[in-house]
């Protein structure tokens, strides 16, 4: 799979799964994401959009040949006060695994075509595969929210990482044990920063965070911070990235970071905001050396 191309699946047909993630789940590789495959819809403020299809689910043993299950969470057309309606805006899908339920609860950042609701919606299903089905939006402790990851750490206890105070700082919220709701723990880090696409990770006691800068769709430095803790002091590093246009994230943007054995891979999407549906995608390997975290360039991505 060449990175910083659109990828098909095993039907030839092109992946719509932008701004999402890879769940690991009994041997099998679960990619969720925004399904873009329309047409770009007008937007008020000039913000490119597609009307709301809904989150697509693809699965595959190797990383390599994927086949798509299907919109799990589907847009409701019929419903114009729902937050899955065509005319809203739905990103960066997060699904994680609550074992004690065996449920799977997708999060994504719920909007309307000006960026002004800035939420979070919850779904749950019984299978990775879905359907979906929604339980609540809101505005996490009533803040603001917009792109956002879901994090599980080492103790079973799962985060929301979501841009606040119009994307100027990182806001962390603590999800309740059964991760379908907030407990109402959040602190805030990288204050001030205008920090976006936030990727979360955890090595040797060391936590770290990729992020993006806020220009829209244009392409920015990636950054990378780290803390002794998810509630902890995020201090900001450096750019991981090297290699061509390694000042441009390779023309990506950060979404997700996923683990195979010991390996953290960085998924990244390639936006072409005229033609959201087009848009590319990179996985790539993150190293770290005695002086941090390194990602470096490849050609390719051929799973595993």
């Amino acid at each position: 799979m060449k990175n910083g191309t659109i990828w098909n699946d095993d039907e030839g047909t092109p992946i719509q799964a932008h701004g999402g993630m890879i769940l690991e789940h009994d041997g099998v590789y679960y990619w969720y994401g925004e399904n873009k495959g329309a047409p770009n819809a007008s937007a008020d403020g000039g913000w490119a959009r597609v009307d709301v299809i809904g989150i697509s689910c693809y699965s595959s043993r190797n990383l390599r040949d994927w086949h798509h299950e299907g919109v799990v969470l589907a847009a409701t057309p019929d419903d114009p006060k729902s937050v899955l309606h065509p005319s809203r805006v739905v990103e960066r899908p997060k699904v994680i695994y609550h074992q004690p339920t065996r449920s799977f609860v997708l999060w994504f950042h719920a909007d309307n075509s000006t960026y002004t609701a800035a939420s979070v919606g919850v779904a749950v299903s019984d299978s990775p595969t879905g359907p979906f089905k929604l339980v609540r939006s809101m505005r996490p402790n009533g803040i603001d929210s917009r792109d956002m990851t879901i994090f599980k750490d080492t103790d079973g206890v799962a985060y929301l990482f979501h841009s606040s105070d119009w994307n100027r700082t990182m806001m962390i919220s603590r999800l309740t044990d059964d991760y379908t709701n907030l407990d109402g723990f959040h602190a805030p880090s990288l204050i001030a920063q205008s920090r976006e696409a936030p990727a979360i990770m955890l090595r040797n006691g060391t936590y770290y965070s990729v992020t993006s800068g806020c220009t829209g769709w244009d392409p920015n430095v990636a950054l990378y911070a780290t803390s002794s803790a998810v509630i902890g002091h995020w201090r900001l590093i450096d750019n991981p990235c090297t290699g061509p246009h390694a000042r441009k994230t390779f023309y990506g943007q950060s979404t997700y970071i996923f683990t195979v054995g010991d390996q953290p891979y960085l998924m990244l999407d390639h936006w072409k905001p005229k033609n959201l549906q087009t848009s590319g995608y990179s996985i790539l390997p993150i190293t770290f050396t005695d002086d941090g975290m390194e990602i470096a360039w490849h050609d390719e991505f051929n799973g595993i």
